[in-house]
């Protein structure tokens, strides 16, 4: 009885260990890379910020104070100045940073999870089935990405969930499309053409060999998509069709400063400063993500 037991815990401690190499190969990659490392940590400080920012404001992001309104930055205590309303900027970018980061990842989730599905379902089946969701997705590729997000959101409403519904709808096609191209080139390698020669079905052909090869370009294309997603919510909101007021979101934030850009220039500036390192952050990780993750997966 021992020595299966022994053969366990062994078995366990080689996965572990497995684990603990590939988390550290992570890091050292990432350590690497300058780039790679700015976007990593821009990304942690984003996450820390949308997670324990209702901690970390000065003021309350919601209240008016009119007596101060328009303070420039590192005046009477607002670091970085206060809106035409007179709230604290410093403390309404914290705030937002949580808006743009859950819209960025919920909008990922579900237009990943959706597109990748109808990809696979063109690129393994191919016929009939593969031109109809190609064509539709042809069609919706025609139309300019924020032109259709708006005219979705005119059509749902506005509001911080069909903001997320509307850039979905919008951005599944890309999944789509990437992955069916995964698929095509997945079926025409040796290993499926030796899986078919043996009588697999199609269907564990398809879940145990075609699903986990696509995981490296979904992680890949989702990481880079998070970024297109933060800014075109900023700029469905700065359009007045996405989170609105008083909600905090740097989108509205930027639309609320703009009718001050010459008088009161720190109203629009810093949340535009939030916007760009935001989605600097985002693709400076994904493009080393990239470069990375590929050839570690082929060299195993």
């Amino acid at each position: 009885m021992a020595l299966p037991e022994s053969k366990y815990i062994l078995e366990n401690d080689y996965i572990e260990y497995k684990k603990t190499s590939k988390i550290i190969y992570f890091f050292s990659s990432l350590s690497r890379s300058w780039t790679g490392m700015l976007g990593f940590l821009i990304i942690v400080l984003l996450l820390f910020v949308s997670i324990f920012g209702q901690w970390l404001v000065p003021y309350d992001p919601l209240y008016a104070e009119f007596s101060k309104k328009l303070l420039p930055p590192l005046t009477d205590g607002h670091l970085l100045g206060t809106d035409h309303l007179g709230r604290d900027i410093l403390s309404r970018l914290i705030v937002g940073a949580r808006v743009s980061v859950l819209i960025g990842v919920s909008t990922v989730l579900i237009a990943g999870i959706f597109g990748t599905i109808v990809g696979i379902i063109a690129g393994y089946f191919r016929g009939f089935i593969d031109i109809v969701l190609m064509r539709i997705v042809d069609v919706q590729l025609s139309f300019p990405f924020i032109l259709l997000v708006l005219v979705v959101n005119a059509i749902i409403g506005t509001g911080l969930r069909n903001i997320i519904i509307s850039l979905a709808i919008g951005g599944w096609v890309i999944f789509a499309r990437v992955i069916r191209s995964e698929v095509l080139a997945l079926r025409e390698q040796e290993f499926i053409t030796a899986c078919i020669a043996t009588g697999v079905s199609r269907l564990e052909i398809l879940v145990k060999h075609i699903v986990p090869n696509l995981f490296t370009p979904m992680i890949i294309l989702a990481s880079l998509q998070v970024a297109t997603y933060i800014i075109a919510e900023a700029s469905v909101s700065f359009l007045g069709f996405g989170v609105q007021p008083p909600t905090p979101a740097w989108g509205n934030m930027l639309n609320e400063g703009k009718d001050y850009i010459f008088s009161s220039w720190w109203l629009i500036t810093f949340p535009g400063i939030a916007i760009v390192i935001a989605a600097l952050g985002v693709n400076l990780f994904g493009d080393w993500l990239r470069d990375t993750l590929d050839p570690e997966l082929k060299g195993e």
